[in-house]
């Protein structure tokens, strides 16, 4: 059983998210990124007992804030993370932080 957040995401040229920045939240606070690829991902938070939240920067403070629950969905085009709808625009995975300028 692990808990993570996820600070930032990847996408490929059509705006869509092919990675996710993950951080296990232990004991040791290791905040250090790890790129994990989509399928990675959701093979990740469908193991029993883990779970994720979206990690927003908070630029005002200097300082990370925990946004809402990920969780694994499924439509027609098969899965994908989401998160919990709260009509807050920062807190959905495709407003996190864009990585892609940081580490391809």
């Amino acid at each position: 059983m692990a808990k993570y957040a996820i600070s930032g995401v990847w996408k490929n040229g059509d705006d869509v998210i092919t990675h996710y920045a993950f951080h296990e939240m232990n004991e040791e606070c290791n905040f250090r990124a790890v790129k994990k690829s989509k399928s990675e991902a959701i093979k990740l938070l469908e193991t029993s007992g883990n779970t994720a939240i979206t990690w927003i920067w908070n630029y005002k403070d200097s300082k990370w804030n925990s946004g809402q629950n990920v969780v694994v969905a499924n439509d027609s085009d098969g899965k994908y993370l989401k998160t919990s709808p709260d009509n807050k625009e920062m807190n959905n995975l495709k407003h996190l932080i864009d990585y892609d300028w940081i580490a391809p």
